[in-house]
């Protein structure tokens, strides 16, 4: 078990590196648009810095398929949200962002929500599922997903208006989140066939004839242009914990369902693991959602002759 929280806590530096790189590489690069996907694609390629970013983040998929192995979902993304506050700290490092009053606020409340979801775990006594029913997955996933790409367009039809206020990515976040949501399910998925009975060869046929490789593809492809798009136009110090906290809360409730895992018996467990998913839902919704726009200097005062 102890495993799993080692293998999640270095998914979360591997992620909040990732972001924080790509983040940094799309602030010299022209603005992208998720109407020209292959120009973005063209843009992206040609940044070392990006690629770097990208490789760390494949990384943290790396290390997210041994989480799903060893810990229950529910607790793997109450490790997960702590992630946030590294992010958090490497944008003001790196990128020079700054983070609100309300902001730090619900850092402190992650913190305390990882603690609790940490000792709410037992060795042995947390069931970690391995399989899923295939319409019950297809059910959860596709009207997320379709309401994830709806929501996105949206917020972009909403950000083209001249006289809007500059928006922190709330709505982008919460919309990437989604399709997030739905890939780690499929990580989920892919997970139970890592160690298969009938050798590699059933693994890859089972794996192919299950949802979950065309699941990531899709989220993949569509989250890759829609994500970058977003970071471009708004703090990755806020964008990336709105997009997690989504991502987190559906993985830890339609995930658990899905999968079938079983919240903790005993009451002071059952009670640190519910309080550390209602301390995310309470950062989500403490996130502002605007910018404050920046005020106009006052004109100097005309001087008059005495």
């Amino acid at each position: 078990m102890w495993w799993g929280v080692a293998a999640a806590l270095l998914a979360n530096v591997l992620y909040s590196t990732g972001f924080v790189l790509e983040k940094r590489a799309l602030a010299s690069l022209p603005e992208v648009d998720i109407r020209r996907p292959a120009r973005l694609l063209r843009l992206v390629l040609g940044s070392p810095l990006w690629i770097g970013g990208s490789l760390s983040l494949a990384a943290g998929f790396g290390a997210q398929l041994a989480v799903y192995r060893t810990l229950p979902i529910a607790a793997a993304q109450g490790i997960f949200v702590s992630g946030l506050v590294l992010l958090v700290l490497l944008s003001a490092r790196l990128l020079g962002e700054e983070t609100t009053g309300r902001e730090r606020y619900a850092l402190g409340a992650i913190l305390a929500a990882l603690l609790m979801v940490v000792l709410s775990l037992r060795e042995g006594s947390d069931k970690v599922s391995r399989s899923a029913p295939v319409p019950l997955i297809l059910l959860v996933c596709v009207p997320s997903l379709a309401m994830g790409v709806w929501l996105y367009g949206s917020a972009e039809r909403r950000a083209r208006h001249r006289h809007r206020m500059p928006t922190t990515g709330v709505e982008y976040g919460v919309a990437v989140g989604l399709l997030y949501g739905v890939s780690s399910l499929a990580i989920k998925g892919v997970s139970s066939y890592l160690t298969p009975a009938d050798g590699l060869g059933g693994a890859v046929v089972g794996l192919l004839r299950s949802p979950y490789p065309y699941l990531l593809l899709f989220t993949g492809v569509f989250g890759l242009v829609m994500s970058q798009a977003a970071l471009q136009r708004c703090r990755a110090s806020l964008i990336v914990p709105v997009c997690t906290t989504v991502t987190c809360l559906f993985t830890a409730v339609l995930g658990t369902l899905a999968f079938g895992e079983a919240l903790p018996h005993e009451p002071l467990r059952l009670a640190l693991r519910l309080a550390g998913t209602a301390l995310a839902v309470s950062v989500l919704l403490a996130m502002p959602k605007h910018d404050t726009a920046p005020q106009p200097s006052a004109a100097p005062k005309e001087l008059t002759p005495p």
